[in-house]
């Protein structure tokens, strides 16, 4: 049943509501919530285990994004904005912990319950949670908030709204969210939305409203200035409400960050060098090896550190649009990865230094292993077995070339799959049956110097078995518009992905939206198999059946040849000014959004 049908009985006479709360039982208050299992940290814990709670605070740091902007709110479809405002400035009624699987701890919200099969959770609000306004955080900002960002937020908030019965005030401080199925992270998922004040918006068009129309939350920062696509500056708040709170102890002790924008990744890399930023985070081995040499590091003024992390390798690559012929053939994307000379290529850009990506959970417990499925892997396959494509049940691995230049016994393999395919070489060109000639059109975005290599290389293979290649750079908002609007054969992709995939992955490879306009589904997985096992992931009860669901669905997403993956990001690397300290314990996921700056600090 649709949230839209049930709106008008939402408003149920509060005493009722607490009755009913009664009668369903078996549920206490607690301070966290986790996936499986128990929270690892206690209700009287004093901070996360990768913060420092005597942490000072101050300094200012500047960091630079690539691109520009044309909005400053990250909750909207429309428009672009600074990828950080999310962390920095909103906060959701609980936190995530970034050193266990998935597990989170109350921040705006001081409790959570929620039934033994997690059809319902709720969530009690702090009393002193304020926004940066000062004014209370109310049951009915947290009721519009989800209202708000499932009917007219960004895809990423409207996948929960659907999946929600009913949501009702239980209490003066309290809401409850009760479930149309089953499916046991969408109590967690329910923590994880922004709160909004309902307040700010009232007369105007959240969906579209200008740049001026800042969002207020409740998080420690501030937009203190900006100038559309150059710079943001956000001050921390002196009144922030919640800076005591075991969840924020050690956190967010910067005063000032500030965002500086710069056309491309070169420029930005020098404005580092001159001193103009704080930090950088680098993902090529051979760069960080062989260009981190400049007068500052060498002074140690700068400095380089390196963070492990145990969390999966994602997905990084070239993605292939399957919705466009002839791309909706397997063999088709089978040989495009066979001419991928990845050996190649990665020496030439990398040194070799990084390895490649398997899979999309390889580097971790969920990721497929090799040769045939087996035990429950198997068994879940099979339930899928007339959609799977070869190699999925029996073993698949990527193509491997010899490391040379020619890659012949790859290219040659290509041109047997595309003539099982319908396509010839005919005039000097590869040409279906019709004379078609086969066209490439490779979307990249201005700056990405490493994807223009990578893509010149292969286009010279691409080329030998006949195929036309146009590759077309454009600028930041063009791409995000043009990916948007789906209008590529082939663009550079990327998908990190946790140790604890839930629901996200719906929107990642479900169906559902494979066609929509803004779909993350970039390559346009519809298949029945993924589906089913997204399915059987969420709704296992034991660890046990969750990996083997998760390996299950890395089989076919992998077997897929959805994407052409690269290398690998086995390491965080982050180039900063001495002055940028860290704790000594690291997370389990390493270096990320809410890693740095959140728990680092300056040290004048």
């Amino acid at each position: 049943m649709s949230p839209d049908f049930l709106r008008p009985f939402r408003l149920v006479i509060t005493g009722i509501t607490i009755v009913f709360a009664a009668a369903s039982g078996n549920a206490e208050s607690a301070h966290g919530i986790a996936m499986y299992g128990d929270p690892a940290l206690p209700p009287d814990f004093v901070s996360l285990p990768y913060a420092n709670p005597d942490a000072p605070k101050g300094g200012k740091v500047v960091f630079g994004n690539t691109g520009g902007y044309n909005s400053l709110n990250p909750f909207v479809q429309k428009g672009t904005s600074p990828w950080q405002l999310r962390f920095w400035t909103h906060e959701s009624l609980m936190g995530r912990s970034w050193d266990e699987p998935f597990t989170l701890y109350g921040l705006l919200a001081e409790s959570v319950d929620t039934a033994p099969d997690r059809s319902w959770v709720e969530f009690t609000l702090r009393e002193d949670a304020r926004f940066s306004d000062g004014t209370s955080v109310t049951i009915d900002d947290v009721i519009w908030s989800y209202e708000i960002l499932g009917t007219e937020g960004h895809l990423r908030y409207r996948g929960l709204w659907g999946k929600i019965d009913s949501i009702e005030r239980t209490g003066p401080r309290s809401v409850r969210i009760n479930f149309n199925e089953p499916d046991r992270e969408l109590a967690l998922i329910a923590g994880l939305r922004p709160i909004l004040q309902k307040a700010q918006w009232e007369g105007k068009d959240f969906a579209n409203a200008p740049l001026q129309d800042i969002p207020l939350g409740t998080g420690p920062y501030l937009v203190d200035s900006y100038e559309a696509g150059r710079y943001v500056n956000l001050r921390r708040n002196p009144d922030y409400w919640g800076a005591d709170i075991p969840f924020r102890r050690g956190t967010m002790n910067l005063d000032e960050i500030r965002i500086e924008f710069y056309g491309d990744g070169t420029v930005l890399f020098e404005a580092f060098k001159a001193g103009e930023l704080t930090a950088v985070r680098e993902f090529n081995a051979d760069k960080w090896d062989t260009q981190y040499t400049f007068p500052a590091i060498q002074r140690g003024d700068v400095i380089k550190t390196e963070i492990p992390h145990g969390k999966p390798s994602g997905m990084t690559g070239f993605v292939i649009n399957t919705r466009k012929a002839p791309f909706d053939d397997w063999r088709v994307r089978e040989a495009l990865m066979l001419a991928f000379n990845f050996e190649f290529i990665n020496d030439t850009i990398t040194g070799g230094a990084q390895p490649r990506i398997t899979s999309y959970f390889s580097g971790s417990e969920l990721a497929m292993q090799p040769g045939a499925a087996t035990g429950r892997v198997e068994e879940l396959l099979l339930q899928f077995e007339e959609d799977l494509l070869p190699g999925t049940v029996e073993g698949y691995s990527l193509p491997e070339s010899d490391g040379s230049a020619r890659n012949r016994a790859n290219i040659r393999k290509a041109s047997q799959l595309l003539a099982e395919a319908g396509w010839t070489i005919q005039n000097g060109l590869l040409r279906n049956a019709e004379g078609k000639p086969f066209t490439l059109n490779v979307l990249l975005q201005q700056g990405d110097s490493e994807g223009e290599t990578a893509i010149e290389i292969y286009s010279r293979a691409l080329e030998r078995l006949g195929i036309q290649v146009n590759i077309e750079q454009v600028d930041s908002a063009q791409f995000t518009g043009r990916t948007g609007d789906l209008d590529f054969d082939i663009t550079f992709f990327r998908r990190a992905l946790s140790l604890s995939p839930g629901n996200e992955q719906r929107l990642y490879w479900g169906s559902d939206n494979a066609d929509s306009q803004g779909t993350r589904n970039l390559m346009g997985v519809a298949s029945p198999a993924v589906d089913g096992l997204i399915d059987a992931m969420l709704a296992s009860e034991s660890r046990e059946d969750f990996v083997a669901a998760t390996r299950a669905l890395d089989r076919v997403l992998t077997a897929g040849r959805y994407v052409i993956p690269i290398w690998n990001f086995d390491v965080g690397r982050i180039a900063h000014a001495k002055e940028l300290k860290q704790p000594e314990v690291l997370p389990i996921y390493g270096d990320g959004p809410e890693y740095m700056p959140q728990v680092w600090w300056y040290e004048p």
